[in-house]
């Protein structure tokens, strides 16, 4: 099964693992898993760090460089029709990151993986 990882679920699990449930350790476990992250993802990262709301050493890029190259996900591509669906999709605020990550997981069918409540009521895309 694919899985997109939302933001916080990426950050948790390489900087505090003990915020992830069980059962979303139980699918970053199981080897027939593969796990996914948007471009979007690295944006939010970057953002958060700037805003002083994460600490990343010794600087941003060079952690989130380390970072993909340890975590087990691989990275999906944008394309013009996850911008498309980014603005079609149902949900009840304009966050572009949660729209873009959204719209990934709609577009490539994935189950997203996510604590945020707004996304979680998001009707057209799957969840855990």
């Amino acid at each position: 099964m694919k899985y997109l990882l939302d933001t916080h679920i990426w950050l948790w699990s390489l900087l505090e693992p003990q915020k992830l449930p069980r059962r979303i350790l139980e699918v970053f476990q199981n080897l027939h898993h593969e796990l996914f992250i948007s471009p979007i993802t690295i944006w939010e990262t970057l953002i958060l760090s700037e805003k002083r709301k994460i600490q990343l050493n010794p600087s941003a890029s060079e952690w989130i460089t380390e970072a993909l190259q340890r975590s087990p996900v691989q990275e999906v591509p944008l394309s013009h029709l996850i911008a498309l669906k980014n603005r079609v999709i149902e949900l009840p605020h304009q966050d572009p990151a949660d729209r873009f990550i959204a719209a990934t997981a709609w577009e490539y069918e994935m189950t997203l993986i996510t604590m945020d409540e707004p996304l979680r009521n998001c009707s057209q895309i799957r969840i855990l």
